[in-house]
């Protein structure tokens, strides 16, 4: 059997990913990565788009790049959407079973999830993935495969992505320029879940936290299922204007100064000595502690809010997954922890073959978990085919009768 070629693209803020995987069962039961590309990106604010060409012609860079290494040309791909206007709500749907035995069918749970989608929603926002949390039927409730069972009122409670139809509008120009096709959107938070999480992790109550550029995505499992998705528009590059600022320098060695000479949690009295442009520069450490932290405590203060929304503060036996370029800020681990009061561990990429040096990078998380919705969630390939032939414990293997895609 020829393989098939499955492909994600992660525009963020400041950068677009691109990595090509296929599926080869003659030659291995897990994924494998034979491409990837990125470019900086110019042309987004905070995960939205502000100039459709800029965005496309990062994306051909990318995309470009990738096929060089994996030696195939591709046309379509799995995207993600990000930015502030991206929200989760919750949703209930209720229908009555009228057939004779009263025997639930899967054509019930679609109607049932169906009337969950019938919401008042403003003109200018549509959804596009559906999350059916849990099931009732004549109230016994917390039914999570309600197929097969008997009653009479069945109803579904569910969490919905919704987003400004205008953002998915430049989207879709951008991807009409760089002439690729949109298999399916999604956000960024569950793309990276997809990559990072275990199944465990997501039974047992799990805050993953992608801390990007422009904006961090956050998403809560419990049960095994999407609990919230929320994004707040604070994010890395945050960080480093405050730091240029509070310093008087520029970006980029403000950039540098981040990654290298920060550290969250500390006291520190020391001064450190730069060179710049072929000039010395000092600067104080305690001051550069006290400007990242200051941004990373309004930050966290945004997520326990949104953790208090969903009564999930302090709640989570699995914890918080950190994720993200930013996560690699020195000490973000035990600041996390004692902020949010809430284990935390930055994850890896798991159960990926091919070229795993390059998606060891926090940064890849997102763009890895879009190229493996790709694979899941293509109709192309059955996925009778690909239970015959891949193992899939390691990743989420209910997305395909939980994901409703609505673009």
């Amino acid at each position: 059997m020829k393989p098939e070629h499955f492909v994600g693209i992660d525009i963020g803020t400041s950068t677009v990913r691109c990595v090509i995987g296929m599926f080869d069962p003659n030659q291995s039961d897990s994924p494998s990565l034979i491409g990837y590309g990125s470019s900086k990106n110019s042309g987004m604010r905070r995960g939205s788009v502000v100039h459709v060409n800029d965005v496309a012609e990062s994306v051909i860079k990318a995309i470009t790049e990738a096929e060089r290494i994996a030696g195939v040309s591709i046309k379509s791909a799995t995207i993600n959407v990000n930015g502030a206007h991206v929200e989760g709500i919750d949703s209930q749907g209720v229908i009555a079973i009228s057939s004779a035995d009263r025997e639930i069918t899967p054509e019930d749970r679609d109607r049932v999830e169906e009337a969950a989608t019938i919401v008042n929603l403003p003109q200018n926002r549509e959804i596009i993935q559906f999350f059916a949390k849990n099931y009732s039927i004549d109230g016994q409730k917390n039914i999570k495969d309600p197929i097969g069972m008997h009653g009479i009122r069945f109803e579904v409670d569910a969490h919905m992505v919704t987003v400004a139809s205008p953002n998915l509008k430049n989207l879709n120009m951008v991807m009409e320029k760089a002439e690729i096709e949109v298999n399916h959107y999604t956000v960024s938070s569950l793309a990276a879940a997809e990559a990072l999480l275990s199944r465990e992790q997501k039974e047992a109550g799990t805050l993953l936290m992608d801390i990007g550029a422009g904006t961090t995505n956050l998403i809560v499992f419990e049960d095994g299922e999407v609990q919230h998705v929320g994004v707040i528009p604070i994010g890395g590059q945050h960080i480093t204007n405050d730091l240029a600022i509070g310093l008087r320098t520029d970006l980029e060695v403000a950039e540098k100064i981040k990654i290298k000479h920060s550290q969250l949690g500390e006291s520190r009295n020391e001064n450190i000595n730069l060179e710049i442009n072929g000039r010395k520069v000092r600067f104080d450490i305690g001051e550069i502690d006290m400007i990242v932290g200051a941004r990373v405590d309004e930050l966290l203060d945004f997520v326990q809010k949104e953790l208090q929304k969903i009564k999930k503060a302090k709640k989570l036996p699995g914890g918080v997954v950190l994720t993200g370029g930013s996560s690699k800020l020195p000490g973000i681990v035990n600041y996390v922890k004692d902020r949010l009061e809430l284990a935390c561990r930055i994850s890896s990429v798991q159960g990926v073959g091919g070229l795993v040096d390059v998606v060891e990078d926090q940064s890849y998380s997102v763009v890895v978990g879009l190229m493996l919705l790709d694979m899941l969630l293509l109709p192309a390939l059955p996925m009778e085919k690909i239970k015959e032939n891949w193992n899939p414990k390691e990743f989420l293997n209910t997305f395909l009768k939980k994901v409703k895609n609505k673009s």
